[in-house]
């Protein structure tokens, strides 16, 4: 006797992105809410269908930038002013003009590598396996397929009745997404 499944949602493939953004806000106009789509490029409206919420992304960059920008700046004072204090010419040991482009450069570099790791673990990435892969044919997504995944999850959900849902939709194939 086979163990019961473990069912992660059922998958609708488009040929088209028209066909794909069609049958999201169909779908989101029908009630479900737990859904995703993978697509070979970028749709414009797509995420907000689906219900994505805006990028935290840019905060945890700006808040990497000035702690990188007063990092570089405290560290070069420190140096000049108190760990190694010369006084050439009669300057002050904080000038703060020699300290721009360092303190400048630390900004983008805590930036861009917050930008990196904030990308990565907000998308949970990198991501191996996920069920959808043993969708058949899914492979063409990087190419010239749309999918359309209804999760099971989500309060709407029933077997059945998503299958209708999806077949309503007329897309090329609908497969059920195991775990």
């Amino acid at each position: 006797m086979n163990p019961p499944d473990h069912l992660y949602g059922i998958a609708a493939e488009f040929h088209g992105s028209d066909a794909l953004l069609d049958a999201a806000r169909r779908a989101r106009a029908h009630g479900y809410s737990r859904m995703d789509a993978f697509t070979p490029f970028p749709i414009d409206g797509l995420a907000g269908i689906l219900g994505r919420k805006k990028s935290r992304v840019p905060f945890f960059v700006l808040a990497a930038g000035i702690g990188g920008g007063l990092g570089g700046y405290f560290m070069e004072w420190y140096a000049m002013a108190i760990d190694y204090p010369l006084n050439i010419g009669g300057r002050p040991l904080n000038s703060w003009p020699m300290f721009v482009p360092i303190t400048f450069e630390l900004t983008i570099l805590s930036g861009a590598i917050a930008a990196l790791v904030a990308l990565l673990a907000l998308n949970r990435l990198p991501e191996p396996y996920h069920p959808v892969f043993n969708i058949p044919g899914f492979h063409r997504a990087t190419t010239d397929r749309f999918f359309l995944c209804i999760e099971a999850t989500d309060p709407k959900f029933n077997r059945e009745a998503t299958r209708h849902f999806l077949e309503t939709l007329h897309p090329q194939e609908i497969s059920e997404v195991l775990e």
